[in-house]
């Protein structure tokens, strides 16, 4: 068997497995909110995988590689509207890239695009309009996120530095991109009824922990794909390399958070330890491929501290995040593209200096961008439903369904 068919099988293994993220991604969300609004988070985490990949056929693949001529600046190009394969006398090239086929990279980049407005799906739960975050996750989707991939992995001008920006698989360019949305979202939006009482935080427990504990390992499973695909090829070094460092990070960041937690506030908290693992997962996300077993298990750790800081920072501000979305992929997405100048084969004062360059561009373009759209929508269509809506459940007013109903009450 060739080289590309091998390289093209792998990626379409890991494109499954990215896939697959999004159940988890939504067992996740439902898991930690209340059953009254399932139906609604499961909405939108289904429009954001439908709508995503459809604008990024139409405008969001182009965006975020336009082809920048060398003398460029490499802020905004555009390539065309739809798919535009290379051919060769007529006939696709399948040897695009030098590893698989154009179709592939498609689809691999189009799964990663989803993911930016699901961060932000689980920070607005239990009190965002439908409507209005489906306009938000229109014009986030397909508009800014490729606009921010564009800077890095579109040749853009992070990657132009003396010292090139370095995001491996997207813990600034996915999950800052989402969680910078999100936090503005948040701010924006306002607490939920009940959350905070006389200066005081309420825990709003979510109402099945087993599922959001199967959403965080199915999240772990389909890593495997969001890394081990970054690799861009099936080289056994490399993708190998990056799978282990990939699961050392979230068994530290879990455990690391499970006793840092334990030790703070007296008790086991599960919900901790999965964000732990999820602020693992993202910690190690932008230098996988980069660092030792030993460094993956350090970051990993630190991801996992700073998770259960950054949750009751978020607290004390009073930012009601049901899921804990900004802090494992803001906080720990930010540790992890600073780790890349600190551990591992880059490390080094001008690696620090581009990452940290990176981290402002990004921060500047996520936050403006997302706070000129969600003001403006609230100021002409408002983003948060009723009290009495969110008192009684989203799924009730916005669906007119329940997501367990009760079949007894038609018993007769």
């Amino acid at each position: 068997m060739d080289m590309l068919t091998v390289n093209n099988m792998w990626m379409m293994i890991c494109i499954a497995l990215v896939f697959f993220m999004h159940l988890g991604f939504a067992f996740l969300e439902i898991g930690l909110t209340r059953q009254k609004n399932t139906i609604n988070i499961l909405f939108k985490n289904i429009f954001i995988i439908t709508v995503g990949l459809l604008l990024y056929y139409l405008i969001g693949f182009n965006l975020m590689y336009p082809n920048f001529s060398k003398d460029a600046i490499g802020v905004l190009g555009f390539s065309g509207i739809g798919l535009n394969p290379p051919l060769k006398n007529g006939i696709l090239d399948i040897t695009y890239n030098k590893g698989y086929t154009y179709w592939t990279d498609f689809l691999f980049q189009g799964m990663f695009a989803a993911t930016a407005a699901t961060i932000v799906s689980g920070a607005v739960a239990e009190r965002m309009k439908l409507v209005p975050f489906i306009i938000f996750t229109i014009l986030y989707v397909g508009f800014i996120y490729p606009i921010a991939g564009s800077w890095t992995w579109g040749g853009g001008f992070l990657k132009k530095l003396s010292t090139p920006f370095y995001d491996f698989a997207g813990s600034t360019l996915v999950h800052s991109v989402g969680g910078w949305a999100a936090l503005i979202a948040v701010c924006l939006l306002g607490p939920r009824i009940g959350k905070f009482k006389k200066g005081k935080t309420q825990a709003i427990p979510g109402h099945n922990i087993p599922i959001a504990t199967a959403g965080v390992l199915i999240l772990w499973l389909g890593w495997f794909g969001f890394n081990g695909g970054s690799v861009l090829s099936a080289n056994p070094t490399a993708t190998s390399l990056t799978l282990v460092t990939t699961c050392l990070a979230a068994a530290a960041g879990g455990f690391v958070a499970f006793v840092t937690s334990s030790i703070l506030y007296k008790g086991f908290d599960l919900t901790m330890y999965l964000n732990g693992i999820l602020g693992g997962l993202v910690g190690i996300t932008a230098g996988a491929d980069q660092m030792s077993p030993t460094d993956a298990i350090i970051i990993g750790s630190i991801a996992g501290v700073l998770v259960v800081l950054a949750v009751n920072i978020i607290d004390r501000l009073k930012l009601d995040d049901p899921v804990g979305a900004i802090a494992v992929h803001l906080i720990c997405g930010i540790w992890s593209t600073l780790a890349v100048g600190i551990f591992g084969n880059l490390a080094g004062w001008s690696q620090f200096i581009s990452q940290v360059l990176g981290i402002l561009f990004y921060a500047l373009l996520c936050i403006i961008s997302s706070f000129i759209i969600i003001i403006t929508l609230k100021k002409i269509i408002g983003i948060r439903v009723s009290e009495k809506e969110e008192i009684e459940g989203l799924d009730k007013f916005e669906h007119g369904i329940n997501a367990y109903p009760d079949f007894r009450l038609n018993e007769h």
